[in-house]
């Protein structure tokens, strides 16, 4: 069995507010943008994670780095800002909906000059973008009656601004949009529609029962994607590896749990298998990566919250 080093970024933690507020109106959307930006960066840091980009390589991609993924992602908080910026007094409706998907049409253009062509972070502009519009709408102390009521606020506003049509639209067929209809599955968008299911339900429950479990920060992260991977039509896979990958991701990662998650070593013995499942049908779980670095922007949010304390992300 290998030895598995568990790593995760230091970047971006420092820089949590003691705050249980933002400071001025001025500093919500950088600040939010900065939120984004390091869920990004401590995604793509996080070591292990099954056939997906991290430190020990570039699981089953041939186009990217992990250096790739962390310019990806600096180079997304222009954009992060600007959906926040757009949707700071705003309601959900086809003008804003519209509105963003042209800072996120722009902004998928600057991360593909800043990764040579890689798609990167392609999902993750979606998925985290709207996030952070809906916390840009949302986002202010006191909101909900528990911290679980405010996350699922936040994912509910980002879902109503999903739902609107995009007037500016382009026919256009992607990866995503084929593997959705050969397979009938949800896909992003159904996601997003939803409320960000494997966020609230699924990602967020995992991450803070791990933590309350007296699991070290990356454990809880692994045993978090593992959650969402296990229970994901994740259409990267899908459009890898068909029906075989999803199989092998959603059963590989179940069984890791079952296991006892990655902190055992049984359970790192069924991480192993899982990865080399996944290598085998060039398949990467690239969907749930992006759910998982969701999670972590709304996490994030929740510290700030309930009372800005700053976690330290090195266990």
């Amino acid at each position: 069995m290998r030895t598995f080093a568990l790593t995760l970024a230091a970047e971006g933690s420092a820089g949590l507010s003691r705050s249980s507020n933002f400071a001025r109106e001025a500093e919500l959307a950088p600040q939010l943008a900065r939120f984004a930006r390091d869920a990004l960066i401590e995604e793509a840091r996080l070591t292990p994670k099954p056939a997906l980009v991290d430190a020990r390589g570039s699981g089953a991609h041939n186009d990217l780095d992990l250096a790739t993924m962390l310019r990806s992602a600096h180079a997304l908080e222009p954009t992060f800002e600007a959906l926040a910026r757009a949707s700071r007094g705003a309601a959900p409706g086809t003008a804003l909906r519209t509105d963003l998907a042209r800072i996120g049409r722009a902004g998928e253009a600057a991360m593909m000059r800043a990764t040579q062509g890689s798609n990167a972070h392609r999902g993750a502009i979606w998925i985290v973008g709207l996030l952070v519009a809906g916390a840009a709408i949302v986002h202010t102390p006191g909101i909900g009656d528990s911290a679980h009521a405010h996350a699922a606020y936040i994912c509910e506003t980002a879902a109503c601004i999903a739902r609107f049509d995009d007037l500016l639209a382009q026919p256009a067929q992607s990866n995503g949009e084929r593997v959705r209809q050969r397979y009938n599955v949800g896909g992003a968008r159904h996601e997003a529609q939803e409320g960000f299911p494997h966020v609230v339900r699924v990602g967020l429950p995992a991450l803070h029962a791990a933590r309350a479990h007296g699991l070290g920060e990356a454990h809880a992260r692994v045993d978090t994607l593992l959650a969402i991977m296990a229970s994901l039509d994740d259409t990267c896979v899908l459009h890898r590896a068909g029906l075989a990958g999803r199989e092998a991701a959603q059963a590989g990662a179940q069984r890791v749990r079952a296991a006892g998650g990655i902190a055992t070593q049984a359970g790192r013995a069924a991480f192993d298998a899982l990865e080399h499942a996944l290598l085998r049908l060039n398949a990467s779980p690239g969907g749930a990566a992006d759910l998982l670095a969701a999670t972590l922007f709304i996490d994030r949010l929740l510290q700030h919250r309930i009372g800005g304390r700053t976690v330290s992300w090195n266990n």
